[in-house]
């Protein structure tokens, strides 16, 4: 009987250091990926407050409107939202689902800059064109 009580209490000792040593590893990549998610955060408000003014894309320096900045507010509440979640608790599928979530809103903010910034050129190409001769 005495070895199947020693093999009992070896099984539970290395149940209870696996299940440490995964809370400390989930622990380590929640900090971690909070951390990744604050510099994420950080960006995005300082876009949505105009502490940055500019932003560059395909190499040509454009102002942020305040259209941008909106969406740059919901991408930042977006990741405060995944950040809180996973200060909550580690679900793999809803923080792959959460961070996809984001790079969609991401996607669609430079899809309308994109578009806004063509719309703009087509704009000042057509006035340009329009324009008497000497006074253009």
């Amino acid at each position: 009987m005495g070895g199947k009580t020693a093999r009992k209490i070896v099984v539970v000792r290395r149940i209870s250091q696996l299940r440490k040593s995964v809370k400390f590893d989930t622990d380590r990549l929640r900090r971690k990926t909070i951390a990744s998610l604050e510099q994420l955060f950080d960006v995005a408000s300082d876009f949505a407050r105009g502490r940055i003014k500019w932003q560059t894309q395909d190499g040509k320096a454009s102002l942020v409107t305040i259209k941008q900045r909106q969406m740059w507010a919901r991408i930042a509440a977006y990741v405060a939202q995944i950040m809180n979640t996973i200060a909550n608790g580690i679900d793999e599928r809803q923080i792959d689902k959460d961070l996809a979530q984001l790079e969609k809103i991401v996607n669609e903010a430079t899809a309308k800059n994109i578009a806004s910034q063509s719309r703009k050129a087509d704009g000042q190409e057509t006035q340009a064109s329009s324009a008497p001769r000497g006074q253009g």
